[in-house]
């Protein structure tokens, strides 16, 4: 479990380090450049190996019994989550009214899976991912101050397109999941 904590830990840290120290931010980026925009990556990478090798080696401890109800809810909300996710690197509608798509998206896989599942792993796990998607909305807001919406959007067929790719995406996830977690969403 130590290696799931400190993945998660690191990650948090990385991600809110951005949102809590701009100004330090931009002056390592201007100073370093490439090195700095770098090493972020590498942290990012490391912490996605800790997370990964700290879920497959913790032995999972049921800490509370998920609601009956609540794997059908994360399959729902995963699909949120991917159309937000997909939202978040273009033009979309959606950004008229989430001023947040991708951590929007985080929050919504992080919760579902805690509505899905009851063990120790799953509650570091998602639950501190719910806890920095939440703290990230909080403080990139509080720097950024009042919302701009976009001006621009996507058309009808842009929105479809969305739509489309992300429900691909979604199956091919649903598909994949037995392989990169180690526990099928759908019971044969």
């Amino acid at each position: 479990m130590f290696w799931l904590i400190l993945g998660v830990l690191l990650w948090s840290l990385v991600h809110l380090f951005p949102a809590v120290m701009a100004d330090k931010r931009n002056e390592l980026n201007s100073s370093l450049g490439n090195k700095y925009q770098g090493g972020f990556a590498l942290l990012i990478v490391l912490s996605l190996i800790l997370i990964i090798a700290g879920w497959r080696s913790a032995v999972p401890e049921q800490i509370y019994n998920p609601p009956a109800i609540g794997r059908h809810v994360n399959m729902l909300f995963m699909l949120l989550a991917v159309i937000l996710f997909g939202a978040s690197h273009g033009k979309s509608r959606i950004k008229q009214y989430v001023r947040h798509p991708m951590l929007t998206g985080v929050h919504l896989w992080a919760l579902g899976h805690l509505l899905a599942n009851g063990d120790s792993r799953s509650v570091v796990l998602f639950g501190g991912m719910l806890i920095w998607s939440a703290v990230s909305i909080v403080l990139i807001n509080k720097r950024d101050g009042e919302w701009q919406k976009p001006a621009e959007t996507a058309n009808m067929a842009g929105e479809i397109k969305l739509v489309g790719i992300s429900v691909v995406v979604y199956i091919v996830l649903v598909f994949l999941h037995p392989y990169f977690a180690g526990m099928p969403v759908v019971a044969h």
